[in-house]
């Protein structure tokens, strides 16, 4: 059984049984973009940012300050919208990209939180190869189609992503990585090169050659951490996987933390 989607475009009615799913702040200011649609369409209250209200479900993405969320946080939120939807099961969730307007995250890192969630939740169209595609299987073929030099150091575009030889969910995996910010900082604001310098320190000589911590090794090094993070794996696990010595399969979704070589 595959996910409805809808086609993005602004809404001003829903039936009876569907409620509208937005994107909120912890202070309940509903001034703009989905959340305005929701006060003004849906029910939404002024000064309530999270849970039911009407005929709308807000889920935080920017705290009490209007300050963008750790994803961590926004995590959080989500877990809890996947717990109420499975609970209300008669009901029908209309969900907007929460988290892609204001708040600043993109599809790639917002959408891939829902996966798993009951199957009365009608999603942005854009979310589509994040929900319903598994992450892949790391092989020997992927890392190395992945991580060249014509790839790495070209923009993500949807054109770039077409030609490469992998298959639709290989495809996914490749544009979330390659649209995950990193460098300099990640897409919280956190500074990562002291991480990224690892990176290169450790995979220097076993896989890659890098003269350098010069901008270009270290573009290289912040798409080897989105994959690290992604599928909670460590240098050595990602060397094995480049030299074909074993496969790693993805990870449950509860795995979240990162193991490092240090």
């Amino acid at each position: 059984m595959t996910y409805q989607y809808h086609d993005e475009s602004i809404i001003k009615s829903l039936p009876e049984d569907t409620v509208f799913v937005f994107g909120s702040n912890m202070a309940g200011q509903h001034a703009g973009g989905a959340a305005r649609t929701a006060k003004e369409f849906f029910g939404a209250v002024e000064g309530v940012g999270r849970g039911w209200a009407g005929q709308s479900f807000a889920i935080p993405t920017m705290n009490e300050h209007l300050q963008q969320m750790p994803l961590s946080q926004i995590q959080h939120y989500v877990d809890d919208f996947k717990i109420y939807a499975k609970n209300h099961p008669k009901m029908k969730y209309f969900l907007t990209s929460i988290g892609c307007g204001i708040a600043g995250y993109t599809v790639e890192e917002i959408a891939p939180m829902f996966k798993g969630i009951a199957h009365n939740v009608i999603f942005p169209a854009s979310f589509r190869p994040f929900v319903e595609k598994a992450l892949p299987k790391l092989t020997q073929k992927l890392l190395h189609t992945i991580y060249r030099d014509s790839v790495i150091f070209t923009p993500a575009t949807d054109e770039l992503i077409e030609v490469l030889a992998l298959s639709d969910n290989e495809k996914a995996l490749a544009k979330i990585i390659l649209n995950t910010q990193m460098y300099p900082t990640d897409s919280n604001g956190r500074d990562r090169v002291f991480e990224i310098q690892d990176i290169l320190h450790n995979l220097n000589g076993k896989v890659f050659e890098f003269q350098n911590n010069s901008e270009g090794p270290m573009l290289f090094g912040a798409a080897i951490l989105a994959l690290l993070e992604l599928y909670n794996i460590n240098e050595q696990d990602f060397s094995d996987v480049w030299h074909g010595v074993r496969e790693i399969s993805p990870p449950k979704p509860a795995n979240k933390a990162r193991k490092h070589v240090r």
